[in-house]
C-alpha cells in the first residue's frame, strides 16, 4: 500500500502530466482525522477536468491497484471528487473554483503548489 504522503505527490504529477493548472498539495494531518491529504487542482474545461480525473483514476488502479472509495460530479466536471481515504482530489473548472473556494478553505494547513 502507497504511503499518503506519496500518494498525494503521485496525483499532483499525474494531473501535472495532464496539464493541470494551479495544482496545490495541501497537508490535513493533525487538522482533521478523516484525511491526510488534499489535492486541488483545476482544468481549464469541463473536458480537460475530466481528463485529468480519468488519468489519475486509471494510472492509479493500474500502477498501484487503487480504486477511489468514492467517485463524485465526473458527469458534469466541474467539480470532480475521487476519495482515495487518505488523500482526496478535488478537480475543478476555474469557474468553480473561484465560487467554492476549497483552497482558502484549509488556509491553515500547510500546503504547497506543484508545477
Amino acid at each position: 500500500m502507497i504511503e499518503s504522503e506519496a500518494l498525494a505527490e503521485r496525483i499532483a504529477q499525474i494531473a501535472s502530466a495532464r496539464k493541470a493548472i494551479d495544482i496545490r498539495v495541501l497537508d490535513l494531518r493533525g487538522v482533521v482525522s478523516y484525511t491526510d491529504f488534499l489535492v486541488v487542482c483545476s482544468g481549464n474545461t469541463e473536458r480537460q477536468a475530466k481528463a485529468i480525473h480519468d488519468a489519475v483514476h486509471q494510472e492509479l488502479k493500474d500502477q498501484e491497484g487503487l480504486l477511489p472509495r468514492r467517485a463524485e460530479g465526473a458527469r458534469e466536471a466541474r467539480w470532480i471528487l475521487l476519495d482515495y481515504l487518505d488523500c482526496v482530489l478535488h478537480v475543478f473548472t476555474p469557474e468553480a473554483r473561484e465560487y467554492y473556494r476549497l483552497d482558502n478553505l484549509w488556509g491553515e494547513a500547510p500546503a504547497r503548489s506543484v508545477s
